[in-house]
């Protein structure tokens, strides 16, 4: 029996990749989607047994899930994905650009290389997987012959600091830049086939040990935001479900902070 959380949007039939899956963040955003009852294509690189789990996880609670593995840096690997995905699901629906890494590096310390690799997974990577789900959609409408203007999306996990950049940080910030303007980008061209393209920018999101590893940072947040506390995954993944929902059906090419308010505040 599926378990669906009532308090949700109902997203019964949909189908979803999330990439980066196996993370917290990305597990989060999984799980408020099987919540909302959609079927579930959750993406990993390297952990296997975290993106297992997950998916043992979400099928106990009645939801369909599968586990699909790409490193997306390798050439072909984002086409494949969405294959992949397409071919588990019976079709495609929405997708959540998730995956990435946060290096933190001083400029003075970051070379070509390193500027490269930020930029090619967290910006590169999310502009192949769009494009190939994008025309996976197209080809299921077109072949459907059928009009669900809006009901098919795409949202890129960005951050706050697409605007508000943290130390060290300079190639991780520009790479979400880049992402709020690809959002706005694929809005414009992929209205007219009936899809929606978005942008989800979190704040500082809690994770077991963070506290404890970085307990100045985590103060600082905590006693700026005027909401008083550190975002969790499911917040993440309750935005991204809003903006997959029919209540969602004419918001397209918009950036959706979930930060408690933190970009109303003079900085932190």
């Amino acid at each position: 029996m599926r378990q669906r959380d009532t308090g949700l949007p109902d997203l019964s039939g949909q189908r979803v990749l999330v990439t980066g899956a196996s993370g917290g963040i990305g597990g989060g955003i999984a799980r408020r989607f099987a919540a909302a009852g959609a079927d579930l294509a959750v993406h990993y690189r390297g952990s296997a047994d975290a993106a297992f789990a997950l998916v043992e996880e979400l099928r106990e609670r009645g939801a369909r899930a599968v586990a699909v593995r790409a490193d997306l840096g390798e050439d072909g690997a984002p086409a494949a994905l969405v294959a992949e995905a397409v071919h588990a699901l019976g079709g495609l629906d929405g997708l959540v650009n998730n995956a990435g890494i946060q290096p933190v590096q001083l400029l003075a310390e970051t070379s070509r290389a390193d500027w490269d690799a930020v930029l090619a997974t967290n910006l590169g990577a999310v502009f192949e997987l769009s494009r190939e789900a994008a025309a996976a959609m197209t080809a299921e409408a077109e072949r459907e012959d059928e009009d669900r203007t809006g009901a098919r999306w795409i949202t890129h996990i960005a951050s706050i600091e697409a605007s508000r950049p943290g130390m060290a940080h300079a190639h991780y910030a520009a790479a979400k830049a880049g992402l709020v303007m690809h959002a706005r980008a694929a809005a414009l061209q992929l209205g007219p086939d009936g899809i929606r393209v978005n942008t989800v920018s979190p704040g500082l999101v809690d994770r077991p040990g963070l506290a404890e590893a970085w307990p100045e940072g985590v103060a600082s947040w905590n006693e700026r935001a005027p909401l008083g506390r550190l975002a969790t995954a499911a917040d993440i993944g309750n935005a991204c479900v809003l903006l997959a929902s029919p209540a969602a059906s004419f918001i397209t090419g918009q950036d959706l902070a979930v930060d408690g308010g933190m970009l109303a505040t003079p900085g932190w």
